[in-house]
């Protein structure tokens, strides 16, 4: 994902709606509200607006039905790190409330905010601030998360974890959470200082102050009132820093072009003329294998970014005619190009790839999720002279269908 601002979307861009969770400490309450501030300095021209599960007005649905007023189509961003019950059930439930007040409107809800780059950079940056001068090497690090019922939540949080520990050279990390699930903070605490730890940061895996983070302190405070000789420090959480405004910006980029598809007509339908021009292909796999050939068909200098690729696409590379790139995607690849293809089997790989590509205005095809690119490939075919097209609204059977129906037409005419 680019860290660059994303760039002005169009004036007709549907309004976006926070999703956050609520809070009774006002500390936090005026945290949400600059975070919404900050994404609307990312976002000139889109109505940006509030609402929250419980505790702090308004709620989601009502701050839908305000948005929805005066517009067709809006954007859910779920103000979430992982895929707990709030992003589950309440969220969907508070839209679809809205959506039955509203019922020729398009509400698009996207993913919640997961661990990309930017909020990891941000975890790093808030140990750093409060381990005094330790080495990296030498601090024990826990990962406090809220903790739920959702197996999957908690796995994210355990997954963060692993991903703070290879990207920030810490001696350990390990997760705990603060209600629900195990382990509890004090038993990570426990377990670090039997195995000779003294050098602990505990990071709380919060957006914003609150109760959760209140707790956080208050178990420190016990387990270093028992332990004198060990030295723990506590981190802040993440706040309403710049990274998190990023953040929720691209995810209202990736709904803004859904809903554009949704609410708007069919693809407008034309003919790339690729020959000399650079086409990046990100991924290297079937899809990739099928269609990296027709590029070169058409001409186009194809460079393929993938740590590994098809053994077709590896005969290409060695004869030189694609330019292959080992390694996984960076942002600089997209220099110069004029055509997009996010091909990898991750989502959150594709959906950086078509948010930096609509950063650069490039067309970008989603091969997992089309309508959150900002281009269809059309199923397509070859006789006598002419190429044929069909594409249609998430249908792939259909249009190949209708392809092969068109392909006979045109055959039977040229007898």
């Amino acid at each position: 994902m680019s860290h660059a601002n994303p760039a002005p979307p169009p004036a007709t861009s549907p309004p976006l709606v926070i999703a956050g969770h609520g809070t009774r400490v006002n500390a936090g309450a005026d945290a949400a509200a600059t975070l919404v501030e900050k994404v609307r300095a990312l976002l000139p021209g889109v109505r940006v607006e509030a609402g929250f599960v419980e505790l702090t007005p308004p709620t989601i649905d009502a701050a839908l039905d305000g948005v929805l007023a005066d517009a067709s189509a809006a954007v859910v961003v779920p103000l979430m790190i992982g895929t707990g019950g709030h992003v589950r059930d309440d969220i969907p439930k508070a839209i679809d409330q809205s959506r039955a007040r509203n019922l020729d409107a398009t509400v698009v809800y996207t993913r919640h905010l997961g661990s990309p780059r930017p909020l990891v950079a941000a975890v790093h940056a808030r140990i750093a601030a409060a381990r005094p001068e330790w080495p990296a090497e030498d601090t024990d690090v826990v990962m406090v998360g809220r903790g739920c019922s959702v197996t999957d939540a908690n796995a994210d949080h355990v997954r963060l974890s692993r991903i703070v520990f290879e990207t920030g050279g810490y001696h350990q990390v390990l997760s705990a959470f603060i209600q629900v699930a195990r382990p509890s903070l004090p038993q990570i605490l426990h377990q670090y200082y039997a195995s000779g730890s003294r050098r602990i940061v505990v990071m709380p895996h919060f957006l914003f102050t609150g109760r959760l983070d209140q707790w956080v302190h208050q178990q420190v405070e016990e387990f270093r009132a028992a332990h004198p000789d060990a030295v723990i420090a506590i981190a802040d959480v993440i706040g309403p820093c710049d990274e998190l405004a990023q953040v929720v910006a691209q995810r209202y980029k990736e709904g803004m072009l859904r809903a554009r598809t949704t609410t708007g007509s069919p693809p407008y339908l034309t003919g790339l003329l690729l020959r000399d021009r650079k086409v990046v292909v990100v991924g290297g796999g079937c899809v990739a294998r099928r269609r990296v050939p027709k590029l070169l068909d058409a001409g186009a200098r194809v460079d393929v970014i993938a740590p590994e690729v098809h053994s077709r696409l590896a005969r290409l590379a060695e004869a030189g005619a694609i330019t292959w790139h080992a390694r996984h995607f960076q942002p600089s690849d997209l220099d110069g190009a004029w055509y997009v293809l996010a091909l990898t089997n991750s989502a959150e790989a594709n959906a950086d790839i078509v948010a930096e590509a609509e950063t650069r205005h490039t067309y970008c095809v989603r091969a997992d999720r089309a309508d959150e690119g900002s281009a269809w490939t059309p199923a397509t075919g070859d006789t006598a002279g002419v190429t044929v097209a069909a594409i249609t609204r998430h249908d792939p059977l259909r249009a190949r269908r209708a392809r092969d129906r068109f392909l006979d037409v045109v055959h039977q005419e040229s007898l």
